[in-house]
Order: structure tokens, then sequence, then C-alpha cells
């Protein structure tokens, strides 16, 4: 294992995306696009025929299973030029080209999906007991159940025509306040002594053993988000006010409904959990941090200090080889299908590893389209946390490459649970690391498993209070930047708690935080995620046999049930709070294990 120098780029696996496109100038994506709009006018010449059907049972159920036939052959024409523009935009940020082409297609697949939004208008004009009859006499419209119900879902809060049409070409344009705030933060630089650091070098940097090198870098990346903030908040602002409108015409309750409509999930269950959390910060986060400061011998962390390494000893590094070897070890343990699918993805360029300038930060997975693979980003450095995340985003894919017998339609698996296949990926990977560790490297590894537990439920459900008082001060008008600090003051001392000192700068570190801006609402699925998972592994601990036929076919049943649907095999109710506190139990008995070793 290399314990010295991070790993070069050119050791890592970057994407191929010519199986897609061979540029942004192949005129294959302009042909899909024509294929795709001659999906859309196929399905707009069955405008005005779901009322009219409605007392012929057998007519409408036929024309039911057209229609999706349509729209999800629209969906995959036109869904892989999309996933390009993405894929090829994220790997090259700086590249003016691509980021127009991004933006043409974005806005050209809206006004070729515009004459498409008649089918739920009219869908939603029948009654219940119209449609279900209409599928009990159609047995092959039977397999849109679970489409219809998400489309049913929308019911109350849908415009006229004119209206969702209007909403719908407006789309891209203001997509561009998000471009604006992606692009600004990949321009970002942070002076860190004599070099100029990304936001992605910067970030990784507060994870350094060295406590001088987290600062500067820590005190840099202030600077720079502070130079940008202006910018950054505007687009924050301006999105929220876009939303207040759409959810007011909309009739939404609150700023959150929408994102809970989404993900097919109660309101009462998110807060449930999000009490649950809130609650368990003085025995999570404040308990955890308090042992930290001592290890670390200081009465009191700086920020900076948060996901500090215990020792300042150098890191072990992983090469990519041994990364692969682990995560598909660990995979291979839930059965040879799960290691196999995820080899797929180090056997083809479908990874995309190697941190460099104009690549955006972060990690992720797409999907693309049911019938083409995903593909894999990651920012990989070496350390243990990037080993994890190579297991998280291969999750996803193993995921989606399960979910692709439904169709693009049916595979879209609503956030509640599409983080589970990925968290519990980096659970078996941990336990894998674990099984193998001396009591130091033991140490080391339960607080990063600790640390990212708290990352991943503390810390989100934190962001989920800030956003909930942010866009509730938005409704009051636009909300300045000192007041968006404040706000995000509050939430973070709430739930780090007084072992971490929140020191000058800190306030401004909101700003880099792009699902805010991307996806409101987004962030309380990974704590979704993580706790359920902590319910899975429990579960899978119990009958390691009996869980893996069933844990497949949650995975492989992508969205055709509702979260409630999915977890009913394994005894589980989200839906009580005592579930979410269970999961919380288990994060505390990680702390008690590591109390115990320090």
């Amino acid at each position: 294992m290399n314990t010295h120098a991070p790993l070069a780029a050119d050791d890592l696996p970057i994407w191929d995306l010519s199986d897609l496109y061979s540029g942004p100038e192949d005129p294959k994506i302009a042909e899909d696009f024509v294929r795709g709009e001659k999906s859309v006018k196929e399905l707009a010449k069955l405008q005005g025929q779901f009322v009219s059907a409605r007392a012929n049972p057998e007519r409408l159920g036929l024309l039911i299973d057209q229609a999706a036939g349509l729209y999800e052959k629209a969906m995959d024409d036109m869904g892989g030029a999309l996933a390009y523009a993405t894929l090829a935009s994220t790997i090259d940020r700086e590249n003016a080209r691509i980021s127009k082409m991004q933006s043409d297609l974005g806005t050209q697949a809206a006004m070729i999906s515009a004459d498409s939004l008649f089918l739920s208008l009219e869908l939603n004009q029948l009654e219940d007991w119209e449609i279900e009859n209409a599928l009990k006499v159609t047995p092959k419209a039977q397999k849109w159940r679970p489409w219809l119900r998400r489309i049913r879902a929308s019911r109350p809060h849908e415009l006229t025509p004119d209206l969702e049409r209007l909403m719908l070409e407006r789309m891209p344009a203001v997509g561009q306040w998000t471009r604006l705030f992606d692009e600004t933060l990949t321009r970002l630089r942070a002076k860190v002594g004599k070099e100029s650091l990304t936001l992605n070098e910067a970030l990784t940097r507060l994870s350094a053993p060295q406590a001088s090198v987290r600062k500067a870098a820590a005190q840099g990346l202030s600077v720079a988000l502070k130079e940008n903030a202006p910018v950054l908040a505007l687009a924050l602002n301006t999105l929220a006010f876009e939303k207040q409108v759409e959810d007011r015409w909309r009739k939404y309750e609150d700023p959150a409904a929408s994102r809970h409509l989404a993900n097919e999930v109660d309101k009462d269950a998110v807060d449930a959990m999000a009490e649950a959390v809130s609650e368990s910060y003085a025995n999570l986060s404040h308990r955890y941090y308090k042992v930290k400061a001592k290890v670390l011998g200081k009465k009191q962390l700086d920020y900076w200090d948060r996901n500090a390494p215990l020792t300042q000893d150098v890191q072990k590094l992983y090469t990519w080889a041994e990364a692969k070897k682990i995560v598909l070890d660990s995979f291979a343990q839930m059965g040879p299908e799960f290691a196999e699918r995820a080899e797929r993805f180090f056997d083809q360029p479908w990874i995309d590893a190697a941190p460099r300038p104009g690549k955006s930060s972060g990690a992720y997975a797409h999907p693309v389209t049911a019938n083409r693979h995903p593909y894999v980003m990651l920012n990989f450095t070496g350390d243990r946390r990037e080993v994890l995340t190579l297991a998280h985003e291969l999750g996803h894919a193993v995921h989606q490459t399960l979910c692709q017998p439904l169709g693009s339609i049916l595979a879209d698996t609503p956030l509640t649970l599409a983080e589970t296949a990925s968290i519990f990926a980096e659970g078996l990977v941990f336990e894998h690391l674990v099984a193998t560790a001396s009591l130091e490297e033991k140490k080391a590894l339960l607080a990063g498993k600790i640390e990212d537990g708290l990352n991943s439920v503390i810390r989100q459900i934190a962001f989920h209070r800030f956003e909930e008082k942010f866009h509730a001060a938005r409704l009051e008008g636009e909300v300045a930047l000192d007041q968006i600090n404040a706000l995000w003051l509050e939430v973070m001392g709430e739930s780090l708690g007084p072992a971490i000192k929140l020191n000058d700068g800190y306030d401004v570190y909101w700003a880099y935080v792009s699902h805010f801006v991307h996806s409101p609402f987004y962030v309380y699925a990974y704590a979704f995620g993580d706790l359920l998972v902590s319910a899975l592994m429990e579960k899978r601990r119990e009958n390691p046999e009996a869980f893996t036929p069933l844990y497949r076919e949650l995975l492989a049943g992508g969205g055709t049930k509702t979260y409630v649907e999915a977890l009913a095999p394994f005894g589980m109710n989200p839906r009580d709070k005592a579930f979410w506190k269970m999961g919380c139990a288990r994060l505390e008995g990680l702390i008690e294990a590591f109390e115990a070793l320090v």
C-alpha cells in the first residue's frame, strides 16, 4: 500500500464517451433529437383521445400502453444526448463550446417535450376507477401502474395546459442560474501560500494530517468563497424565488412539498426522521467531537479539524488496483452477481477517477437511459474516503444496471430509495476493511466511519434545516448575504455542538453546497438512506442468505414500489419515529466502540 505521494492522474481511468457520441459536433446528436421529436409528435396525435375513451376500458388501456411506450422512446432517443452533454461538461467545465451544447440541448429538449404535456393533464381528468378498469382488461398496460401512480400524485398541483407549457419552456432560462453557480465554483481558486487550489483540491486538504495544512486550506477557501459569495447568493435567492412562485401556483403547502411528492414520501416520515436526528445531536455529533478533541489534545476543535485524521502520521493511500480489489471483494459478499456487475465498470472506460483542472468536484453515477450503461465519476486521491466513495458510486451503478430491464420510466427510483445501494456498498467496504485492520487502523477506520455517518446523517439534516430556514426567510423578500451566513452558523452550531469552534470565515461555507441550487431539499435523502441502510445491515446480520434475494429484489424494483411497499418484506416501517431512532442508536454504538479504543 502506498503511503507517500498521491496518485498521478495518469494512473487513473478516465471516460471514453465515444460509445455515446464522438464529440459535441457528432451529427448523431441531432439525429437522435429528430427521432425523439418524431416520437413526441406521434404521442401528440393521441391528444384528446383519453377522455373520450373513458367509457371504453379496453380502448383506454391500449391508449395508456401506447402513450407510455412513445413517451419512453422519446426519453431514450434524447436522453443519450442530454446525458452526454452533462458528462462532457463535468470533465471540462471551462469549455465554452460544451457549455453552449449543454444549454442548447436543454432548451431544445424542453421545447420538444412541451408537446407531451397534454398526457398527464388528460390522464388526470380521469377518475381512479376508470383507470383501474382499463388496467384490469388490458394486461400489457398493467406494467405502467407505478408510472400512473406518480402522475396521479401530481393531480392536485397541475395547472392549465398553457401554464404547464409556459413552465416547461422557461425552464432552460431558469437553469442558467444553476449554470452560473456551477461555473463560478469551477473557476474559484483558493490562494494557499504560492499555490492556487481548485475547490476540490482545497476541500481535500481539510482532511490532511497536518493542522497547518488544514488551516491554510480552510482560510484560503474562506477568502475565495467570500469573494464569490455575492454571485452565489444571488443565484440561490433567484432560484428560491422562482421556486416560490411555482409552488404558489401549484398550491404546494411548503417549499419541501414538491420534493416529498417526487420522492413519493410522506411529510410525516421526513419530519419524524429530522426530529429523531436533531434530538440525537447531543448523543452523536456533540459526544463524538468532544472525544475527538480530547484525542487530538484540544479543548475545542477548529472547524477545519472536523474531518482531521487522528494522528499526523502520513495517511495510508490506496492504489487504484487496491481500491478496485477491496470494492469487488466486498461486493462479492452479496454474491457473485454484485461483483460481476461492478467489475464491468473497471473493464470498460466507464469510470472517470482522475482529478484535473476544469473537472467538477464531488462524485456521481449517471444512469443515462435504461438502454445504455451508466457512468461513474469521482476524484480519486487514494485516501480511505475515496475508496468508500468509489464503493458508493459503484453501488449506484449496480443498482442502475439491475433496474435497466424495467425501461427508463420504471427504472427511475425515488431519492428515498436511490441512496440505499450506494450507502449499503460503503457499509460492505467498511466491514471488509475493519476485518483485516490492526488496532491503530481500527481506531482510524471507526473514526472515519463515524464521521461519514455524521456527515451523511447529522450534517445533511442540518443542511435540511438550513434550507427550511432560508426558504422561510425568502418568503419575506431577498435574503441578504449576512443573513444567509447567520442562518448557516445557527444550524451548523446546533448540529456540531460546543466542541467545534466556528471560526471566522466558516459563515460562507454554505456557498459550495451545490445541492441547495441543483435540487432543493434533496439532502434529507442522504440521511434517509443512511439510517435505512443501518436497519438493512442489521437485517442482513440476522440471516445473510435470506437477506440477499430480498435486497436484490428491492434494487431491481427501481421505482415500481413506494418506499413503504419496498421495505415491507423486511418488516420495517419508516413512518415510525422509533425506526429512525434505531438507526441513530447504531451510530451511537460505533461512537461507544471508538471511546472504548481511545
